[in-house]
């Protein structure tokens, strides 16, 4: 297992803080706003609010991982292969040049 680099555990202590601080907060909110009195409809308009947020968020994601699978995400170049095996060809011969002919033992 690696250890944790000097840049890795400032990043996760500022995301730790930043999380603890969330959470402080939303306590406090929470706390302070004890002698409102939230009707059924409110609870109802809560929970459903937080669920089509949570199924719109799984879907983007959804979407975003099945694109990137699919090379719906690729750049739209029809020469690019082309010129990438014409590269990889000129670059193998260029070495083979400079190595010289090969000699098999």
């Amino acid at each position: 297992m690696r250890r944790i680099g000097i840049g890795q555990g400032i990043i996760l202590a500022f995301l730790l803080a930043l999380l603890i601080g969330t959470g402080i907060f939303a306590i406090s909110a929470w706390t302070s706003t004890g002698n409102v009195v939230i009707s059924e409809q409110g609870w109802l308009a809560i929970g459903l609010g937080t669920f089509f947020s949570l199924i719109i968020g799984c879907s983007l994601v959804a979407l975003t991982f099945y694109s990137s699978r699919h090379g719906y995400d690729d750049a739209v170049d029809e020469f690019r292969d082309s010129r990438s095996r014409e590269q990889a060809k000129w670059m193998a011969e260029r070495e083979n040049k400079s190595l010289g002919p090969r000699r098999d033992p």
